[in-house]
């Protein structure tokens, strides 16, 4: 008797349109955010047509999640029944993003990883790398991260719901499982994500993160047994369930570049910032008001060498790894992006940062951009809480224009440099240059106050929503 094996696969389904409408896909809190900002809400708002998922549903397929952004769905089924959806006259459009036919074939140097360096002098280095940014002027006048709602997407969160240092009642609001996977939200697997979050909001005996105030939701994304741009597919909508919920700041230390089966590993041309979903998706949260930070990556020293999708996203701070000695890591990406943007954006300590152990909650210090980029994401949420009417792209430009290396940045690694957050802070408008007029402009322009706000920086002139209007 044969037994017969049915391989069911990913595929991502593009719709052609959007027939259904009866109200954005957005919180209360959200609404209230889009209307402070002036963020109109459009197409994107709106859900995913149901109609058409239940359609391809009856058919024999499986929905994993939808994607309002890219207006599409992640559904499981067989490949002759791909070809078959393939043919609706709402899809225009059906792509493989993950094979089942051999899972845990993961190649594990694939994944962006932090990697613990187990150092046994980490007490009380959390000053060392707060000061690196100059943060603690603003935590000493109180403004640690309360009012700002965040976002933390990984790959699980071990113990995150039991370690003490993350007084779960008061700030953590919850969490959500993009993936498909069998393992425990808060299950061994998940150390990275627990590490990530404790340089944001632990707080404990020798250890301060760098926004203790701010309330937040754990999301996972990343599938440990295999590597694929479903992957992708799973952030983008972590980025849309935030933007839903009304988050100002998305930290992410995630990066995807090459995957299990080798043909789908992107070429460095694709990292433009609009070649892969899930880069166009992190454009679009900042766009909707959401700041995204996102790791650049830790393939310096391989042959990868640059970064990685969506660190390549525009408007977004992509941040690099420095020591408190401010010297970059070996390891930490190179930019530019493959458009000539200066990627990473910025830097924080991701050089033997000092961390939480997701395993029993002492005290270590590890490497990896992974750890600078929620560290960044702390610095963001302490210096919202101080400046709560303005909007994310203000509070970005600050971030930026008061980095070390912002009269002369470095499109390689260090981009504008080291912030510092104080400066930032102090920012005011008689320090604002006037509205750009002129498109020959060549210095950088910083933020200012008014009804009509513009940002021109090498060559590009940007609105507050984040988008690139030359």
């Amino acid at each position: 008797m044969k037994l017969l094996l049915v391989i069911l696969n990913i595929f991502f389904v593009s719709f052609l349109d959007k027939p259904e409408k009866s109200a954005p896909a957005l919180s209360e809190r959200a609404l209230e955010q889009r209307a402070k900002w002036k963020i109109a809400t459009d197409e994107m708002d709106y859900p995913v047509c149901r109609m058409y998922m239940d359609s391809i549903c009856r058919m024999g397929a499986k929905l994993h999640h939808s994607s309002r952004w890219m207006n599409g769905a992640t559904m499981e089924m067989t490949d002759s029944l791909a070809n078959e959806v393939g043919k609706l006259k709402f899809v225009i459009d059906i792509e493989k993003t993950r094979e089942d036919d051999a899972p845990g074939k993961v190649n594990t140097h694939r994944k962006m990883r932090a990697w613990e360096t187990d150092y046994q002098d980490a007490a009380n280095f959390t000053d060392e790398q707060l000061a690196l940014f100059n943060l603690a002027p603003l935590h000493e006048l109180g403004f640690e991260g309360q009012g700002i709602l965040m976002a933390v997407c990984d790959g699980a969160f071990q113990n995150a719901n039991t370690l003490t240092c993350f007084r779960q009642n008061e700030l953590q609001k919850g969490h959500f499982d993009f993936t498909d996977e069998k393992y425990d939200f808060y299950g061994e697997k998940g150390s990275h994500g627990t590490q990530c979050l404790s340089t944001i909001s632990g707080m404990c005996e020798g250890f301060k993160g760098a926004a203790t105030k701010a309330q937040y939701y754990l999301m996972r994304s990343e599938e440990n047994d295999t590597e694929s741009p479903k992957e992708m597919d799973n952030l983008v909508v972590a980025l849309e369930t935030a933007d839903s919920l009304g988050v100002n700041v998305f930290s992410v230390s995630l990066g995807y570049a090459k995957f299990d089966n080798e043909d789908w590993t992107l070429p460095k041309s694709a990292l433009d910032g609009v070649s892969t979903r899930v880069s166009r998706a992190a454009t679009i949260a900042a766009r909707k008001g959401m700041l995204v930070c996102v790791a650049a990556g830790n393939e310096g020293s391989d042959s990868w060498h640059t970064i990685s999708v969506p660190a390549d996203a525009d408007s977004v701070l992509t941040v690099g790894a420095v020591g408190v000695d401010s010297i970059i890591g070996a390891f930490s990406s190179f930019g530019p992006s493959a458009d000539g943007r200066i990627k990473p954006e910025v830097c924080a300590v991701g050089v033997k940062t000092t961390l939480v152990r997701s395993s029993d909650g002492t005290i270590i210090r590890s490497n990896g951009t992974s750890y600078a980029t929620p560290l960044l994401a702390g610095l963001a949420a302490s210096l919202w809480s101080a400046l709560p009417d303005e909007n994310a792209m203000q509070i970005r430009e600050r971030i930026i224009s008061s980095a070390d290396r912002y009269d002369n940045p470095d499109e390689n690694q260090y981009g504008y440099g080291i912030p510092d957050a104080w400066k930032a802070y102090k920012m005011g408008d008689e320090q604002s240059t006037e509205l750009v007029q002129n498109m020959e402009i060549e210095q950088p322009s910083k933020v200012i106050r008014g009804e009509q706000i513009l940002i021109f920086r090498h060559g590009h002139i940007y609105n507050l929503a984040g988008q690139r209007i030359e």
